[in-house]
């Protein structure tokens, strides 16, 4: 079932736009004449359609090898890196049905070992396993 992502999903994080308010900038300003021209074909329904399933289905890869990845954790240990360089290790549970929370066992912290505990997700900067 795994397929591998072909076209990955960008994100670009504009600057402030000219009202302070939206992002990008004013489409009559010195950067308007810097964008390309967009070609007809855009244009076409059926062809922002096809972009777009294109994006549904690598979200759907991606999202797909998150669960993935999540399930196989389960019963192994886990190293967390946390916020301020925090680095736990645990042997991974389970997680809630929003994945907003790890429940975890044996918890490893730099004051102690706690026997169960919760990690939030937001909290979470990466983890690694092996399986």
């Amino acid at each position: 079932m795994q397929t591998p992502v072909t076209i990955p999903v960008p994100v670009l994080r504009l600057p402030r736009g000219p009202d302070g308010f939206s992002r990008g900038f004013a489409p009559d300003g010195r950067r308007a004449p810097l964008r390309p021209e967009v070609p007809e074909i855009q244009e076409c329904p059926i062809a922002q359609e096809s972009l777009e399933s294109q994006e549904q289905r690598a979200r759907a890869a991606l999202r797909e090898r998150y669960l993935r990845s999540l399930l196989a954790m389960v019963g192994h240990q886990v190293s967390f890196t946390l916020h301020e360089g925090v680095r736990v290790a645990a042997h991974f549970g389970a997680t809630d049905l929003d994945v907003a929370n790890f429940y975890v066992s044996q918890l490893q912290t730099p004051i102690g070992v706690q026997a169960e505990a919760l990690l939030r997700c937001s909290d979470i900067i990466s983890y690694t396993f092996k399986p």
